[in-house]
């Protein structure tokens, strides 16, 4: 199943996103689920939030997946909202 993870950061956390890049993007690549991610783009051009889709076998494994995310662990979002997606396109 296909689970839409979007997310908005706090504001002024950008660092934070910074800080926690790598790990994030180690996670990523360890745990493959990801079949895309990238993040949203405030006004300006920086990073201020994520939409990842994650192959998962439900919506639990979503949830954990998310809750382990060291980018949720860091405190970086304000919101997170997890939905079933289903690909039509690419």
């Amino acid at each position: 199943m296909r689970i839409a993870l979007m997310t908005q950061d706090k504001a002024g956390a950008l660092q934070i996103r910074l800080d926690n890049r790598d790990a994030h993007l180690a996670y990523i690549k360890d745990t493959g689920v990801v079949e895309m991610a990238g993040p949203f783009l405030d006004q300006d051009g920086a990073m201020c939030g994520s939409l990842i889709i994650l192959d998962v076998a439900d919506m639990a494994a979503a949830e954990g997946w998310a809750a382990n995310d060291p980018y949720a662990k860091a405190g970086l979002f304000q919101s997170v909202t997890l939905q079933e997606w289903k690909k039509v396109i690419g």
